[in-house]
């Protein structure tokens, strides 16, 4: 691309390309000139706007972190509506998304990354604890709704749906699994905090 164009949304369009080359080709091919080949500009403009790489996936990763905040408040609003099965399986398919699938296994493969984001304040493995605390969040509301027994404990279930989801969708080669699976899974986990309405 010829210099002095200007690029509207550079950090969006450069996510959108990170995006699409760790789908294609996974986390060790995610490059700085991958991400820009991909996002058809010159080479210098991610480290116009980004002091290097890592600091370039630290704010993808906390991009996609601001993404599942906003959908804690739209599945907290579900609560007492629906199926709590259904919600849930909902909630954990879209959490579950190749995109955040591939972050995770990113966040996992680069030790750089890692430290920028324990810098970033973030502990433990980021977006699965932003998964785990949006799923802490709805659970607690089912609790306070009653549709989830008083005695639930929430501080157990939220990391168990969020582990067994991540393992039923962490395969990157095979097709996702079926809702019934995740279904299925759910209700399994929930099995003595349910409340049977009558």
């Amino acid at each position: 691309m010829p210099s002095g164009v200007h690029i509207h949304n550079v950090r969006g369009q450069l996510f959108e390309a990170a995006e699409r080359v760790l789908l294609r080709d996974g986390p060790d091919a995610l490059t700085s000139r991958a991400v820009t080949e991909e996002a058809n500009c010159a080479k210098g403009v991610l480290h116009r706007h980004f002091t290097d790489f890592d600091a370039f996936l630290a704010a993808l990763v906390l991009d996609r972190i601001r993404g599942i905040e906003d959908r804690t408040t739209t599945l907290r609003a579900a609560a007492g509506t629906g199926s709590v099965v259904d919600n849930l399986a909902d909630a954990l398919q879209d959490l579950f998304g190749p995109v955040t699938v591939a972050i995770v296994a990113l966040i996992t493969f680069r030790d750089g990354l890692r430290a920028r984001l324990r810098e970033a304040g973030l502990a433990g493995i980021p977006l699965l604890m932003q998964g785990t605390a949006m799923i802490a969040a709805y659970l607690t509301a089912e609790r306070e709704s009653g549709r989830l027994a008083g005695d639930a404990d929430i501080d157990t279930l939220a990391p168990t749906l969020v582990g067994a989801g991540h393992l039923l969708f962490a395969d990157r080669t095979s097709a996702p699994p079926q809702t019934t699976a995740i279904r299925r899974m759910v209700a399994a986990v929930l099995a003595g905090a349910l409340v049977a309405m009558g």
